[in-house]
């Protein structure tokens, strides 16, 4: 089975009563329910009569029976048509769908019951449906494909007038989707389209309640900075009259912080006939707790509730919302490039793109694992290019403390601009597609404005908006009083004269570079901030790869370096293959001789490549053009893939994860591949008085039978938010082929802050920087890690335990203890969490450390835990490069 749970079997369809349940969807004033599901089905298998399919009682048995929030082939999926292992193996997803059904329309249809009251007004409220819909209820359309159109174009219908004591329906005809033609959600290159392209009801679709006043989503304001002890905070919310006489209430809110007392809100106004105006409620709060990225401090979240009354009844509710105080700013510094400042602190984004899943099915769950992942990481930020998903995505961002950047995506629609040559001539905005744009903007604008874990918004990808694109979406995003910056697009092709340049970078690469690439000064390396770019690396170990790639795939993998392979990325894309990564492989640590040899040496190259990456943005923060910035391509994948991910879709963790884990950590030394030198990282903030002062630093480099090179010790002083050279290694004239260079980083009671491990080469990579394309740099001379291949065998001693805490038993923690008996380096250990009855995975791991190297006689203690409901019977499966496979219970 896939990750995301799916039923084996077809649901049981509904009778003609549909799926009324038998309590009514909303009763009072101010109650707004979600339609709880959907019988699905395509125009071509149903009656062409949708006025009566939009009637109570209409005969939908032979539907689709599926939940709320589902595309069509996400529909299909769930009701067991489909199921994830299958459409994922080998290239099924291009032989076992049947496409006759796409390239139509859908039809998604409920029933549910009210019984409305005299003075009550009834809605239907949506968020998105792909690509654009016809609805309607009881028989009447209430909106048409020209108006209900976009992704991201949320509207509010009345129905007072259409509703009726007990069963009531709604149908909802959406429209296939073309990416270049239509305001959708695409995949660019990322990985092959959906066979419905996305198209259906993706996002809730919700019935409203309310009484002579309706409240839009609120957005809260504060006046908050570094410093203050108090802040000023207003509730904004537009609020409209719906009845033809002038009314008069009271807006009233709570903004409160657990069980202490709330502060209380009201302000009074009235409201001529039909009229719509923001009303505004504004109180003080004495010593705010203040909101904070995740490393440098908590996450504490104000309750915030409104409520509007007219003659004294409650009129409507607004949706609750839960905001956090804090304070983000940005501009360009002296070379142009994009700054951040968090709550005063210079904030050093390193972060991922995200990817959703590939038919947009939601979990939770799954995405809380992704984020969580990310923290483990190290990482401070998500990219959403395009895909901004439901505001549960946000939600847990807030809870966890990790930042968001936002935005449009590129290559179709969404930048149909005269000047970008890269999509067809006949993609560009006409009149309705502004209008769309502008619809767009305002509902995602009023679901992410009191979300603290937003640090911007790119209102262009590849692209930058024209004018008057860019006029609408600063205007949106001002009428929903937005708090945070604003970022022209992620590269700086051009720019709109509202916004100035974006100060960010989208010169790759996102295919392999080398190490030493990071530290060259040029083209995609560690300077400024990189909006996406990395070395192309995500190889998932043999498990994971066994989850979908048939015997003839993985016999591919290692034997046709230059085949074009289907779990890449689309056929017409220059990453359909791993030629480029390949031929470094290949000539840098020597032609496979099996699937094993391969995937340990892919594993390999995607920890140093990645490490890299994040070590150069790290450590030059503070050089003369400073490094501000980077998010990885990508973070994770929409479904099983062999590249950009720094996770697989199963959430396994492999080379390319510890990488970036060491890469990434908060205090930490590195090495610079290009001038030789260690630099001292500190990414904690200046209010954390226990991560600055006195530290230790040993460096010490020996050869591939243990002899040492060179020693030295160093004592330093860390300083928070900032990172130096200290130091260049010596010993580098008496390499031979290989030798391995261990830092270690203590503290002044020393204890270890940072261990890390490298294997170098007496020359670097020799890079083609004048050749560079827009995805990759040319190697024309490799770096030659062959004699790893010739190491010795070690012996290494594994002892697992569980020291799991007794007071948290959702939760297992294994300690593993290593210890390197012989007298040379044992490379590369490879420490896999399994089940030892199922022999697979049990994902996500979160590790203390993985994929180390151990000096000789050298021990090391590590850690992982996990849910303890995966397994009751783990064990530790050890390879590496130079010692034996085994697996400890």
């Amino acid at each position: 089975m896939g990750v995301l749970a799916i039923l084996t079997a077809t649901l049981a369809v509904l009778g003609p009563a549909g799926a009324a349940a038998s309590a009514d969807i909303v009763s009072a004033a101010g109650q707004t329910a979600k339609i709880p599901g959907w019988s699905l089905q395509s125009v071509l298998h149903a009656s062409d009569n949708l006025t009566a399919l939009a009637k109570p009682g209409a005969d939908v048995s032979g539907w689709y029976r599926v939940s709320a929030r589902k595309t069509a082939m996400a529909g299909l999926i769930e009701a067991g048509v489909y199921n994830d292992t299958d459409l994922w193996y080998s290239d099924n997803l291009n032989h076992i769908v049947d496409r006759s059904v796409f390239g139509t329309a859908w039809l998604y249809r409920e029933e549910f019951t009210v019984q409305p009251e005299a003075g009550q007004h009834y809605f239907v409220i949506t968020h998105g449906i792909t690509s654009k819909a016809d609805i309607w209820v009881n028989g009447k359309k209430i909106a048409d494909k020209t108006y209900q159109q976009g992704a991201y174009g949320g509207h509010k219908y009345e129905v007072t007038q259409l509703l009726q004591s007990g069963a009531n329906a709604i149908l909802i005809q959406a429209y296939e989707t073309d990416y270049l033609l239509d305001s959708a959600m695409g995949f660019v290159d990322w990985n092959p389209y959906p066979p419905d392209n996305g198209t259906g009801v993706w996002r809730d679709v919700e019935i409203s309640q309310t009484g002579p006043v309706t409240l839009a989503p609120i957005r809260v304001v504060h006046d908050w900075t570094p410093g203050k002890t108090s802040t000023k905070i207003t509730v904004k919310v537009n609020a409209t009259n719906l009845e033809n006489k002038s009314v008069k209430g009271i807006l009233s809110g709570q903004i409160s912080l657990g069980p202490g007392k709330p502060l209380i809100l009201s302000q009074s106004f009235t409201l001529k006939a039909n009229e719509e105006k923001t009303l505004t409620a504004t109180g003080n709060l004495q010593d705010p707790q203040i909101w904070w990225p995740a490393i440098w401090g908590d996450q504490p979240l104000y309750d915030v509730n409104v409520t509007v009354l007219v003659g004294n009844k409650e009129s409507d509710i607004a949706e609750p919302r839960k905001i956090g105080i804090r304070y983000v700013e940005s501009g360009l510094n002296k070379f142009g490039d994009r700054t951040f400042k968090v709550n005063g602190e210079r904030f050093l984004p390193l972060g991922g793109g995200y990817g959703p899943d590939m038919f947009y099915r939601w979990d939770s769950e799954y995405v809380r694992q992704k984020f969580e992942l990310m923290l483990d990481l190290g990482m401070n930020t998500v990219r959403l290019e395009g895909k901004q998903e439901h505001p549960e995505l946000f939600e847990i961002a807030d809870e966890i403390g990790l930042m968001i950047m936002p935005g449009w995506e590129c290559c179709d629609w969404w930048e149909g601009w005269t000047y970008n040559t890269d999509v067809p001539s006949y993609v560009r905005f006409n009149e309705h597609d502004y209008w769309i744009a502008n619809y767009s903007m305002l509902h995602e604008a009023s679901m992410m404005q009191t979300h603290p874990s937003i640090l911007t918004f790119l209102v262009g990808s590849d692209y930058w908006p024209n004018e008057r694109a860019a006029k609408i979406y600063v205007d949106g995003l001002s009428t929903w009083d937005w708090p945070n910056p604003i970022v022209a697009s992620a590269g700086e092709l051009g720019y709109p004269k509202i916004l100035g340049s974006s100060g960010v970078r989208m010169d790759g690469p996102y295919d392999y570079v080398p190490p030493n690439y990071w530290y060259g000064g040029q083209v995609g390396a560690a300077f400024g901030f990189g909006a996406e770019e990395g070395a192309g690396v995500g190889t998932p170990e043999i498990r994971s790869l066994k989850r979908f790639l048939s015997e003839d795939d993985l016999n591919d993998l290692w034997t046709k370096p230059n085949k074009g392979l289907f779990h890449m990325s689309s056929n017409v894309s220059s990453f359909y293959d791993r030629s480029i990564y390949n031929d470094a492989l290949y000539n840098r640590y020597g032609d496979p001789t099996s699937l094993d040899d391969y995937l340990l040496k892919a594993q390999i190259m995607d920890y140093e490549a990645t490490r890299a990456e994040y070590e150069g943005f790290a450590s030059l923060q503070d050089a003369h053009r400073p490094a501000t910035g980077v998010i990885y391509w990508m973070m994770n994948s929409a479904w099983p893939n062999l590249h950009w991910q720094l996770f697989d879709y199963y959430l396994n963790t492999a080379g390319c994860f510890f990488g970036v884990k060491v890469g990434a950590r908060p205090e930490h030394v590195s090495f610079n591949y290009e001038n030789r030198t260690i630099y001292l990282i500190n990414r904690f903030n200046s209010l954390n008085k226990g991560d600055k002062g006195a530290r230790s630093v040993s460096i010490d480099l020996i050869d591939t039978d243990g002899t040492p090179l060179s020693h030295q010790s160093i004592n330093v002083t860390t300083k928070p938010n900032h990172s130096n050279e200290i130091a260049k290694v010596s010993g580098f004239n008496k390499i031979k082929d290989v030798a391995f260079l261990r830092l270690v980083l203590s503290d002044a009671q020393e204890n270890v802050l940072s261990r890390n491990i490298y294997w170098l080469t007496p020359k670097n990579d020799v890079l083609q920087w004048d050749n560079s394309t827009w995805y990759y740099t040319p190697i024309t001379s490799f770096s030659d890690y062959t004699s790893l291949q010739k190491l010795s065998t070690a012996t290494v001693d594994t002892t697992v335990s569980d020291i799991s805490s007794k007071t948290d038993q959702s939760t297992t923690t294994l300690q593993v203890q290593l210890e390197n008996k012989s007298k040379l380096p044992a490379f590369f250990i490879r420490l896999v969490l399994i089940d030892s009855k199922t022999n697979e995975n049990i994902n996500p791991p979160f590790w203390s450390d993985n994929y180390i190297t151990l000096f000789p006689e050298e021990s090391l203690t590590l850690t992982v835990s996990f849910d303890s409901k995966l397994s009751s019977s783990p064990a530790v499966e050890v390879s590496g490069g130079n010692i034996k496979t085994t697996i400890v219970q």
